[in-house]
C-alpha cells in the first residue's frame, strides 16, 4: 500500500497495448512499463484515460492491473484507475485492484450522468469506504462535463484514505485552489494534470504530475520534476518549454490514439487504439515524427 510520503513525483497514466481483438497485450504493456521505469518515473497509473479504461471489459481491466502489479514488482507505487458510471462500477473495481495488489486506486468524475454536489460526494465516500487503498482523485471536467468544486474538494480531503487529487483541467486557477486547500487539510496532496502546467503546479507546492506525455518523453518530465526538487528553476522551466510541442501533438488525432501513434513511430509495437479511434493521419503522422526527432525520441 501508498505510503503518503511516496506520493510524489511523475506518474505515466500508461497506455494499454492491445492485440487484433482489441484484448490486453501483455508484451507491449510490459515493454511499456519497462520503457516508463527506465526514464525514472515515480509511479505507473494503469488503466487512466490515456490508458483507455473505458473500451476495455471488466476480464481486460482485471489483466491489464494484473500485469502492471507484477511487472512493476514493487519498483514504484501502482495507481489502478477504478472508474465507471456508476459507484458500484467503481467499487467493483476499487477493490479488485486492492485483491490484486495495486498501492492506490485513482477514482475518476462519472461520465455521461450530471450528479449534483451531494451525490458525488456521497459517490467518493462510498468507494473510499468500499477499499483499505489510498484513493486518489481523478478529475477531469473536459471529458466526463463533471468537475469537482474546490468547495467539494475541501469535504473530500477530509475523508481519511482520500489522500489526493490529479487536476486535468485548463482552468489552473482552480489548481491553485485545491493546491491551497491541502495545505489547509494537510495529509492531502495535489497533480498536476495538464501537461502545460506542470512547471507551474510545483512552483506553487503541487506534489508533482500524472502526465500523458510521459508515455513517450518520461525523462524529460521526470527532469522538469526533479529540477524543481533541486532549485534549478530556470532548467525545469526549459525543459517544460520542450515539452510543450509533444503535448500540442494531442490535436493530431482523436484522443487518446496520439501517445500510441508516437510509441509506434519509436518501435514499441503497442498496437492501435480503441475502434471507433483510429490513426492519424499520414500528414500528422509526418508531424509527429517531427516533434519525437526533436526531441532525440526517433531511432536513428
Amino acid at each position: 500500500m501508498l505510503k503518503f510520503e511516496d506520493l510524489k513525483g511523475v506518474i505515466p497514466p500508461i497506455v494499454t497495448p492491445i492485440d487484433e481483438e482489441e484484448n490486453v497485450d501483455e508484451q507491449g504493456l510490459k515493454r511499456v512499463i519497462d520503457y516508463v521505469l527506465d526514464g525514472g518515473v515515480h509511479g505507473v497509473f494503469v488503466l487512466g484515460s490515456n490508458g483507455e479504461f473505458y473500451g476495455l471489459d471488466f476480464e481486460n481491466q482485471k489483466k491489464a492491473i494484473e500485469i502492471t502489479v507484477n511487472h512493476v514488482s514493487g519498483r514504484v507505487p501502482v495507481y489502478a484507475g477504478a472508474s465507471a458510471i456508476t459507484t458500484k462500477g467503481c467499487i467493483k473495481l476499487a477493490q479488485t485492484a486492492e485483491k490484486l495488489g495495486a498501492d492506490a486506486i485513482t477514482v475518476l468524475t462519472p461520465m455521461f450522468i450530471k450528479p449534483n454536489e451531494k451525490e458525488l460526494y456521497n459517490h467518493f465516500e462510498a468507494i473510499a469506504k468500499s477499499t483499505n487503498l489510498p484513493v486518489l482523485l481523478y478529475n477531469n471536467p473536459d471529458k466526463t462535463t463533471n468537475n469537482i468544486s474546490a468547495s467539494l474538494l475541501e469535504k473530500l480531503a477530509k475523508i481519511d484514505n482520500i489522500v489526493g487529487v490529479k487536476n486535468t483541467s485548463m482552468d489552473f486557477a482552480q489548481t491553485i485552489d485545491y493546491i491551497k486547500i491541502a495545505k489547509e487539510v494537510g495529509n492531502f496532496k495535489v497533480f498536476c494534470g495538464t501537461d502545460y502546467y506542470i512547471y507551474a503546479a510545483l512552483l506553487y507546492g503541487g506534489a508533482g504530475c500524472v502526465a500523458g506525455t510521459a508515455n513517450v518523453a518520461p525523462r524529460l518530465v521526470v527532469d522538469i520534476y526533479e529540477k524543481c526538487m533541486k532549485g534549478d528553476y530556470q532548467g525545469a522551466m526549459e525543459d517544460q518549454f520542450k515539452l510543450i510541442p509533444l503535448r500540442n501533438a494531442y490535436n493530431y488525432g482523436s484522443f487518446p490514439v496520439v501517445m500510441k501513434e508516437c510509441l509506434n513511430l519509436m518501435g514499441m509495437n503497442i498496437g492501435n487504439s480503441v475502434k471507433p479511434i483510429d490513426h492519424c493521419t499520414d500528414e500528422k503522422l509526418l508531424e509527429i515524427k517531427k516533434v519525437l526527432d526533436s526531441l532525440g525520441l526517433m531511432k536513428k
